[in-house]
């Protein structure tokens, strides 16, 4: 039941009042966690030190136990212990696990003092004690409290990630330490916390600071290398399982890194198929996928017991390199790829692409194998490979759009956003395209000095990419507020349409009565409306492939930007089925994610004048329109465009005369 970081795997914790056994195993279970022998050195060292590095391997309990540690020695001083995570579903599940054992220790009461905050959901009160969150949400949480005055410490775990979010936090809490002592107040204290990272270039921006190296619980891992190069990993993946499947023991399961959906649905028809026709003595083949847009149902297929004789199989994204642990994998294989987001900021084209993995990834990757006995990594790439990949990942703050940054810190009195304390600095040139974008956008003044307008201000009170939240402020010209919001929330969450591999036609076929010829936003919209018509009607959610778990999701998120809407007093008026009304106004954001159609049939971006491709996914994928936008590229054998809203030219121009003077659409 323990995640990576002695945390549940994901689902809501259910408490029962006659429970006893239970939480009798739960406390043996968190003494004899591999960080317990430590805990009176790590008190010690946060005592003495503002700032602290700790090192400590998977499993050995870091995320659950230093802040009940800390909370314990009263180093919290009546106020909150902030602990961010890079995903969501760490934040949720640490923090279940967390409130479990503190129940078990000391009774109902002490649960009210564990909670977690992530995007369009919060479970914590003025009683919170232990708060988990994504790195995301303290970042907003500083828009408004620059000195972080409600923490006493923050603990930044997964350190190693080195998302977007997190690598401006580093920036914004170490300010905040650095102000809160120059006026005298309450220190603020820093932990960073990872399994592996380069520690002398955290010590050394985090002011020197000491690092704590905590044993873990791992067993010995072999690591098997290819003697050549691999040119096509998925097939090298399922050789490499089915030859580990003829020889292996029955119960011995296997985890296998892949890097997106697609990919994934295809690999497990694949090895579905070729084990239903296996002949000899080999135990049944228990087949799962794991990835974020996956429905939580199927995702829990995942930590459920193997059956008896059956061997389980997991095709995974990296999502299962840190966040989750899954009991009984003994043997890992390793792709070495990932997705990950590119942005080139001389063109302006931000794309999720397939890139190698650095040694970092690989290691932690690897450790999955060593959880509960000695098992065995079998790497996709060779020795040579391995040594020639970066040693730590890119951070994502160095390879992404930076609007929504530079949005965040001009909305917390940040002017000098150039010369920003990043422990890796994004190239001026990246910074400079983001301001562009947002004076674009009209969320700053066209001046020198960077300074929000009064768009600005309301872009930055919502948790949205600042395209999106330009769109919910134009719905008051457009007068189609209401659809606008329904439309941003389905596309703040994972995907609704859930197409399973094995019934792929089906489910398109059975979804052609939602398509629309105007584009996948106004398909979602009708998605939506035939969802609440029906009130939401479990049986026809499973008739049209429809994710129930995720379009409630939606409506969750739906009421949280409305209620921000309505404090900015926007009027909450509808279009009706006017969806000229929705695209002119999906416009007004993403006009800079246009393309436009060439003669020859294909399209061509108007800022980079790359060749782009409608995604097959998408219900445009049989039309040609002569203009789209679209939200998001990625990069596989083509350069797909995906989530598309058929436009005019004319809207463009008439939208950002400034901008297409040069690249004016139909010119």
């Amino acid at each position: 039941m323990n995640s990576s970081n002695g945390g549940p795997t994901p689902k809501r914790m259910k408490f029962s009042q006659n429970g006893d056994d239970h939480y009798t195993k739960v406390r043996e279970e968190r003494l004899q966690l591999p960080i317990r022998p430590a805990r009176n050195r790590l008190i010690h060292q946060v005592q003495k030190h503002n700032s602290v590095i700790i090192i400590g391997e998977t499993g050995s309990g870091k995320t659950t136990q230093i802040p009940q540690f800390l909370y314990e020695a009263g180093l919290h001083r009546n106020s909150v212990i902030a602990i961010t995570q890079p995903r969501t579903v760490a934040a949720i599940t640490v923090s279940q696990r967390v409130a479990l054992e503190k129940r078990s220790d000391m009774g109902d009461l002490v649960i009210k003092h564990v909670g977690y905050r992530v995007r369009f959901d919060d479970t914590t009160s003025e009683r919170t004690k232990i708060k988990y969150m994504t790195d995301g949400m303290l970042l907003r949480e500083a828009i408004s409290d620059p000195l972080m005055k409600r923490y006493s410490i923050v603990i930044l775990d997964e350190a190693h990630e080195r998302t977007i979010h997190t690598d401006v936090l580093f920036g914004v809490v170490k300010s905040a330490q650095h102000q809160r002592q120059e006026q005298g107040m309450k220190p603020l204290k820093i932990i960073v916390m990872s399994a592996t990272m380069d520690v002398d270039h955290f010590s050394k921006y985090f002011n020197k600071a000491p690092v704590l190296y905590l044993e873990g619980r791992q067993f010995p891992i072999t690591v098997m290398y290819t003697k050549e190069e691999q040119s096509d990993y998925l097939f090298a993946s399922l050789v490499t399982l089915f030859q580990i499947h003829r020889e292996a023991l029955p119960q011995e399961d296997i985890l296998i890194f892949l890097t997106g959906q697609e990919e994934i649905e295809s690999a497990v028809k694949s090895i579905r198929d070729i084990a239903r026709n296996m002949t000899g003595n080999v135990p049944n083949m228990l087949v799962c996928p794991l990835y974020a847009a996956l429905p939580s149902q199927q995702q829990l297929k995942v930590f459920q017991p193997t059956p008896k004789g059956c061997r389980k199989v997991i095709v995974a994204t990296n999502i299962a390199e840190t966040s989750i642990t899954v009991h009984g994998i003994k043997y890992v294989i390793d792709s070495g790829k990932v997705k990950a987001k590119i942005y080139n900021s001389r063109g302006g084209l931000d794309l999720m692409k397939v890139v190698h993995v650095s040694q970092a990834q690989a290691q932690q990757r690897c450790g999955r194998a060593g959880r509960e006995s000695p098992g065995t990594c079998y790497r996709l790439y060779t020795e040579q490979q391995y040594e020639a990949l970066r040693k730590t990942t890119v951070p994502e703050i160095q390879r992404c759009n930076l609007a929504s940054v530079v949005l965040q810190l001009t909305a917390m009195g940040i002017q000098d956003v150039v010369n920003f304390d990043f422990m890796d600095k994004p190239s001026s040139e990246a910074i400079l395209n983001a301001i562009e974008q947002l004076k674009l956008l009209g969320a700053l003044e066209n001046t020198e000095e960077i300074k929000l307008t009064q768009t600005g201000k309301q872009m930055a009170e919502f948790p949205l990419d600042p395209r999106m939240s330009k769109v919910i402020l134009s719905a008051k010209h457009y007068k189609c507020l209401e659809e606008i919001l329904t439309i941003v929330s389905l596309l703040s969450v994972d995907s609704v349409l859930y197409t399973p591999q094995s019934k792929r036609e089906h489910a398109v076929a059975v979804r052609q009565k939602f398509m629309s010829s105007e584009g996948d936003h106004i398909t979602l919209l009708n998605v939506f409306r035939a969802y609440k018509g029906v009130n939401g009607n479990k049986q026809w959610c499973q008739e049209n492939f429809i994710n129930m778990r995720n379009m409630r999701t939606v409506f969750d998120v739906r009421r949280q930007l409305r209620d921000i809407c309505v404090r900015q007093d926007l009027p909450l008026n509808t279009c009706g089925h006017d969806t000229t009304s929705i695209r002119k106004c999906l416009a007004t954001g993403y006009f800079m994610n246009s393309a436009e159609l060439q003669k020859e049939g294909e399209y061509m971006s108007l800022s980079t004048r790359k060749t782009v491709t409608i995604h097959p996914s998408s219900a445009l994928f049989h039309c040609k329109p002569a203009y789209v936008i679209y939200n998001e590229l990625v990069q596989t054998t083509k350069c797909y465009m995906r989530d598309l809203c058929v436009v005019d030219a004319d809207w463009l121009y008439d939208t950002a005369p400034t901008y297409f003077k040069k690249k004016k659409p139909g010119g």
